[in-house]
């Protein structure tokens, strides 16, 4: 018997460009639901509705008392939702096609579980009272979510790609990639340590982590500078080579150099909203950019799983 996804225009045999749109969404998504979890912490409205699950003790919804506040942490939660039926829509999609790995879907479900247990850790920073170890532990897991939900884009992209020169030199290309990655998570990490000693705390009355704002800000920025010199090494490699990675090795150095204007314009102006905001969305942005390095890379490396969607150099 036809399921009910059979119903839904293109769910019946998904097409390869019909399931990489929907990993695209679900990408989309995921960096979204960050930038308005921002939006909630630094308008104050983390505690917006003080419990959870429920809003309030005795209503799901925010009555006219909690204010704007109140509604925009709800917003936030009711988001939630729109990102759970992108997740479920995109699973279909993965699931249905035949030509899908296995590697593919396992990921997809992952990520579909993922969001509902980013949730419940929600709910948990609203009951610990926006404890700053708990929100920075939210915020991780979501850039965790960003990066799986890249790796789902790259691997389900039905055109064509160049595999690359393999050798001693391209091998350390990969190799810096990968440092590229780690140490973007090193200093992702360190911003939200950074944010847990500093002003934008979510509530007036939430806790901070006791930790020296000027310290922790310079260790951050000294992650930053180790990954810019990394993605200048990866930049002049992928040049001098003319390896196919070079517009992704560019397009990172990119992003890396713009997020660290950034940051450095909103630490010399007192952190405002805005700012801070666009620092959040660069944080998604640059970590989309190293895990697509570290996939680029790896091309190099392996042989093509799809011989539709990869070419050898020079094809």
């Amino acid at each position: 018997a036809p399921g009910r996804f059979d119903r839904i225009p293109g769910f019946g045999r998904p097409t390869a460009r019909f399931v990489h749109r929907w990993t695209i969404a679900n990408l989309v998504a995921n960096v979204g639901i960050v930038v308005t979890g921002g939006a909630v912490r630094l308008t104050g409205s983390g505690l917006g509705c003080p419990t959870w699950p429920q809003c309030t003790d005795s209503s799901f919804v925010p009555h006219q008392a909690l204010g704007y506040h109140g509604a925009i942490e709800f917003g936030n939660r009711m988001l939630t939702w729109v990102l759970i039926v992108v997740a479920i829509a995109t699973w279909a999609a993965v699931w249905r096609r035949t030509e899908s790995t296995r590697r593919d879907r396992t990921l997809i479900t992952l990520i579909a579980l993922g969001i509902p247990f980013q949730g419940v850790i929600g709910g948990i920073t609203v009951l610990t009272d926006l404890n700053p170890w708990v929100v920075s532990l939210h915020f991780v897991l979501s850039m965790v979510l960003v990066s799986g939900a890249t790796v789902l884009v790259f691997r389900t992209s039905p055109y064509p790609r160049e595999l690359g020169p393999t050798g001693a030199l391209p091998r350390l290309g990969r190799a810096l990639s990968w440092i590229a990655y780690l140490l973007t998570w090193v200093s992702i990490y360190l911003g939200t340590v950074v944010t847990g000693s500093g002003p934008h705390a979510g509530d007036t009355e939430a806790p901070r982590n006791g930790l020296t704002p000027s310290q922790t800000t310079q260790l951050h920025a000294d992650a930053v500078f180790v990954l810019i010199g990394v993605a200048i090494a990866i930049l002049v490699l992928t040049r001098v080579l003319q390896m196919p990675q070079s517009r992704a090795a560019l397009t990172f150095f990119g992003l890396l150099v713009l997020q660290g204007i950034i940051g450095m314009v909103q630490y010399f102006t007192d952190l405002p909203i805005l700012l801070v905001l666009l620092h959040m969305l660069g944080s998604g942005l640059l970590l989309i950019g190293a895990t697509w390095l570290v996939l680029w890379f790896g091309l190099s490396e392996r042989a093509p799983h799809d011989a539709g969607t990869l070419a050898p150099a020079g094809a």
